[in-house]
């Protein structure tokens, strides 16, 4: 089915430029606006808003681990100092990290970063969502504390690049410490540090609580869109690239999905089956594909009520 798509297979840098320079500006603009209100009901729509064009503008990670650096020059670096420095989330976290979750070797067994067995343990599910709003005092804490004591000390250092700095679910999941990356975290969390000690003496206390209100907020959303893409239905064996089809779902629906899904996420299925679509063209190629991919489009409501009624079907069995 893949020469029904071929020619959907290149980026088009002016619209992921566009894109993110647009996302950046509304987003940091509500932001910005929020800081200036006085704390009303008023405020509050345009806290949701920050929330929303800074949740679509940290989804676009998902697009860089996806393509080669060649092809959109500059951009990793430009979204890291837009979105990945302020919200502590820099792009090596996730960009390497992310190709384990697709590869046919790896893809819903203990080596997979980003897959936990949630339709046979209800109590995993329910703590995982739960948990997620807590994710930003856990970024405080890796990137403002403890990275001081990694760049004074190497041997903490490499303990931080193998345990602390992958954006992962599977905490079994350990990355390889090689030269390279021990040096690329380092130098970005120094610039993290640098950065935020500016805007520390700078900002407001009112700074800080909105930052983790709002990030607090776009964790939750992002975990409930996380448990909502897969069956989660994995034996532990590795899956093809048909497998890993049917056991993600695709949630096309309408345009508000978009806010929940940004960036291409709301055809999960479709991108583990042809990963190298950019965000831009899934619609068109799930248009063309969906009548012979056997792969439900649900809404989120529906795939996580599927999901809870298998944890609690296996709980009680």
């Amino acid at each position: 089915m893949t020469h029904l798509v071929k020619d959907l297979l290149k980026p088009n840098p002016r619209v992921y430029w566009a894109d993110l320079l647009t996302t950046a500006l509304v987003a940091w603009a509500a932001f910005a606006t929020c800081l200036i209100l006085p704390v009303s009901v008023i405020a509050l729509p345009i806290a949701a808003v920050a929330a929303a064009a800074l949740y679509r503008g940290l989804c676009f990670l998902h697009e860089i681990s996806h393509r080669a650096p060649n092809a959109l020059p500059g951009f990793e670096t430009v979204w890291n100092l837009l979105f990945g420095y302020p919200l502590l989330m820099p792009s090596f976290v996730y960009a390497e990290v992310h190709r384990n979750h697709h590869q046919v070797s790896t893809y819903g067994t203990a080596q997979d970063p980003e897959y936990l067995p949630f339709a046979r343990n209800s109590t995993m599910t329910l703590l995982f969502a739960l948990e997620s709003p807590l994710i930003p005092l856990a970024l405080l804490i890796r990137f403002l504390p403890l990275s001081v004591i990694g760049l004074l000390s190497p041997g903490f250092q490499k303990w931080l690049v193998i345990r602390a700095s992958s954006l992962t679910m599977n905490l079994a999941y350990h990355r390889e410490a090689t030269p390279e990356l021990i040096r690329t975290i380092r130098s970005q969390s120094a610039v993290i540090l640098i950065f935020w000690l500016i805007f520390g003496t700078l900002m407001p206390l009112k700074f800080f609580a909105l930052w983790l209100g709002v990030s607090s907020a776009i964790s939750f959303v992002n975990t409930l869109r996380t448990l909502g893409a897969h069956a989660y239905e994995s034996t532990g064996e590795p899956m093809d690239r048909e497998a890993q089809l049917l056991d993600s779902i695709d949630t096309p629906g309408a345009f508000w999905t978009e806010l929940w899904a940004p960036v291409g996420l709301r055809y999960h299925a479709l991108h583990h089956y042809l990963p190298g679509i950019p965000y831009h063209s899934l619609p068109e190629a799930w248009r063309r594909l969906s009548s012979q991919l056997p792969a439900e489009s649900p809404g989120l409501a529906h795939s996580l009520r599927a999901l809870w009624r298998k944890t609690r079907c296996t709980s009680e069995s």
